[in-house]
């Protein structure tokens, strides 16, 4: 048998674990100590002392640091059997021996020995039944194959049974990927390694003292000679374990959601602040009692928030599951697990996403790691302000708010729900739909089914309704505070010199100038009435003659804007050529004439503009226009001059609905309602309507 060095490093890639030799250095000391427990119960505690070396590559200068580890243990060592299984890439030497506590074997991890050192050597004193043997290998990391001939065998200078791994050389390859911009003497140092080695072999370590009792676990530094002081970790630092129950793994693509069958166990360790140097809050996947796959910062995306105890106290979350035990991957330092689910039947095959997994226990996990300020009502007050999400739909979508969400986080969560639920609703009422047409209406089935699919719809309409409401009252909001900065001349534009132009500002912010319906403009002409924001064809400073009523022909005839202009000569002084801030037309035969008036210009003066205004458009328009609706908006007025004008019963503004008829004949054309109205008075009644929109949504 043999161990193909350089296929092994060519089909299993380096490991995204930096520390991944240390793992497993350690790992194999247990299993080998495990296995010489259960052979002899009659032994001294384990005993596993690594030992670290930086050295410097130049003797001139410190800048190239050269790495060397040992570990020694007082497990069984080298035996026949370990050989062979050492030189097998898929050895399953250990699944067979049946001992509580050891570790599965994938092979891989003397792999890893070879893409981060140059050099490998193993002294191992084992007894073979009364005598004891010197096992000892030497090869470096160029080597082509490793087999049980390359092992050389001796008596033993000692009784003493003990097996000491010696690493030597860090490679070029696992400095480019993992220790370039890194503080060697830092990463390797014996606090930081006992900080690693702690949290990740926690698990285990617990699981050992129940099997094993006491151990002692030691780590030396040397730095270019200086001895730095011993760190060790005994069976008296491990924690207790906090009551947690099992948890079942919630599957969004299952056919309930939840597979009873598949449990995760969680265990949480709290730590005092201050009883580990630079200790933080962790959360992981593991695997036969090892940490794999970190999800610390899923949950905990600010370092801040990682580092900061909770009521004096850090915690540590480790989630181990059979299902996690079976997808583990080769190299040990993640899963073979799809990211997220789907309701693919492929996908269905591969069971719970990580999604899904880190959905299960993320409700538990933020409520423990949440910050004592944390403050879920403001968040969610945040979110209904900023996108109008109100704590209704969060109860209608199932989305929970959990520290570490931010209002987006929120929203696009909660419309996500909707957008999911809507296309699944649509895709069963297309169903329900295609059912119905088989069915026999003569037979008491089909009126079911036709109750089934109104309700079916009904439902839908209201998920699809909730999710547009939400986002128009955002915009809405937005708009209106705006407007009602404008009016009170607020915005920074209207705070420079220069010439004020606070009339065209408020304007635009209905819908910008010179442009018409065709040009595909966003406007808001909401904010005056509801109704006009469905009108058909939209024009704002633009040639009347220029608005067309079919493909053929024109809305108005071409003298229009020449008989406009005499009018606008008529009736304004200070520029001959102002034409209605804004025209809206559609084809149902309705027009809107608004006339925003500068300040301190009196708006009675102008009344009779908006009459004279509309017999013209009616008579231009070849009788398509019948109806209009006049608006003068400004900032004064004479009460006592509106002759025909009453008052709204709010006291905002006045109304008047006049008959447009021919002059001469007396014959009925049309129909104009005007209204007067100060500048705060529309956006006063924008805002009523809103809140009617506010109180579906349930936002204050």
């Amino acid at each position: 048998m043999t161990l193909d060095i350089r296929g092994s490093k060519k089909n299993t890639r380096i490991s995204d674990n930096r520390f991944v030799v240390f793992e497993e250095l350690m790992s194999n000391a247990i299993d080998s100590y495990l296995i010489r427990k259960d052979a002899n119960n009659d032994i001294p505690a384990l005993a596993i002392r690594f030992g670290i070396e930086l050295y410097a590559i130049d003797l001139v200068s410190d800048d190239e640091i050269g790495l060397k580890i040992t570990c020694e243990d007082n497990g069984a060592g080298l035996g026949e059997n370990q050989v062979k299984a050492f030189v097998t890439k898929d050895s399953t030497f250990k699944d067979d021996l049946k001992i509580k506590g050891i570790g599965k074997c994938f092979g891989s991890g003397r792999v890893q020995y070879f893409h981060f050192f140059d050099k490998l050597n193993i002294e191992s004193v084992f007894d073979t039944g009364g005598t004891f043997k010197l096992r000892t290998l030497d090869v470096a990391s160029n080597t082509k194959e490793i087999s049980e001939a390359s092992f050389k065998l001796e008596d033993a200078p000692t009784d003493e049974i003990k097996t000491l791994v010696s690493l030597t050389g860090l490679s070029d390859q696992a400095i480019k990927k993992h220790f370039w911009s890194k503080n060697l003497p830092h990463e390797f140092s014996a606090a930081n390694l006992k900080h690693h080695v702690f949290i990740t072999f926690l698990q285990r370590l617990i699981t050992l003292k129940e099997v094993i009792g006491d151990f002692s676990i030691e780590l030396h530094t040397s730095l270019f000679g200086e001895q730095q002081p011993v760190q060790r970790i005994t069976a008296n630092d491990l924690p207790k374990k906090l009551p947690v129950p099992d948890m079942p793994i919630v599957c969004s693509h299952g056919n309930d959601g939840v597979n009873e069958e598949l449990k995760l166990s969680i265990s949480t360790y709290e730590f005092l602040e201050g009883e580990f140097a630079g200790f933080e809050h962790d959360v992981a996947l593991c695997a036969n009692s090892s940490i794999v796959k970190s999800l610390t910062k899923t949950f905990l995306k600010v370092p801040k928030d990682r580092k900061s105890s909770i009521n004096g106290k850090f915690y540590l979350v480790l989630i181990e599951s059979d299902y996690l035990e079976q997808n583990v991957n080769v190299r040990r330092d993640n899963f073979d697990i799809p990211t997220s689910c789907s309701g693919n039947v492929e996908l269905m095959s591969y069971g719970p996403s990580m999604q899904d997994i880190i959905e299960s226990i993320e409700d538990y996990v933020l409520e423990l790691l949440a910050p004592t300020d944390f403050d879920r009502d403001a968040l969610i007050k945040e979110t209904g302000t900023k996108f109008g999400i109100s704590a209704k739909m969060l109860t209608d979508t199932r989305v929970k708010v959990k520290y570490g969400d931010s209002a987006d986080d929120i929203a696009k969560r909660v419309l996500k729900k909707y957008q999911e639920e809507i296309v699944d609703d649509t895709s069963a009422l297309f169903d329900l739909k295609q059912g119905l047409l088989k069915l026999d209406p003569r037979k008491d089935d089909f009126r079911d089914k036709v109750n089934e699919m109104s309700w079916k719809y009904t439902s839908t309409i209201q998920k699809m309704d909730m999710a547009n409401l939400s986002q128009l009252v955002v915009r809405r909001s937005s708009m209106i505070e705006i407007l009602n900065c404008a009016v009170k001349k607020l915005l920074s534009v209207q705070s420079g010199e220069g010439r004020k132009e606070n009339e065209k500002i408020i304007h635009s912010i209905f819908f910008p100038t010179g442009k018409d319906s065709n040009d595909k403009i966003d406007h808001d002409i909401w904010i005056l009435n509801e109704e006009y924001h469905y009108f058909e064809h939209i024009a704002s400073d633009k040639p009347l003659s220029s608005i067309p009523w079919n493909d053929n022909e024109s809305l108005f005839e071409p003298d229009i804007d020449a008989a406009l202009a005499e009018v606008f000569q008529k009736n304004e002084s200070e520029n001959q050529l102002k034409r209605p801030d804004i025209a809206i037309f559609n084809q149902e035969g309705a027009a809107i004439i608004i006339e925003f008036k500068a300040p301190g210009v009196s708006m009675d003066n102008y009344m009779g503009d908006l009459m004279e205004y509309a017999h013209l458009l009616a008579a231009k328009s070849k009788g398509r226009i019948k109806k209009f609706y006049g608006y003068l908006i400004g900032d004064t007025v004479k009460p006592l001059r509106l002759k025909g004008y009453k008052k709204f019963p709010s006291d905002k503004g006045w109304f008047s609905t006049d008959s447009l008829e021919d002059p001469e004949t007396g014959k009925a054309y049309g129909e104009l309602y005007s209204e007067i109205l100060y500048y705060q008075d529309f956006v006063d009644r924008a805002e009523q309507r809103l809140k009617i929109y506010k109180e579906k949504l349930g936002i204050e």
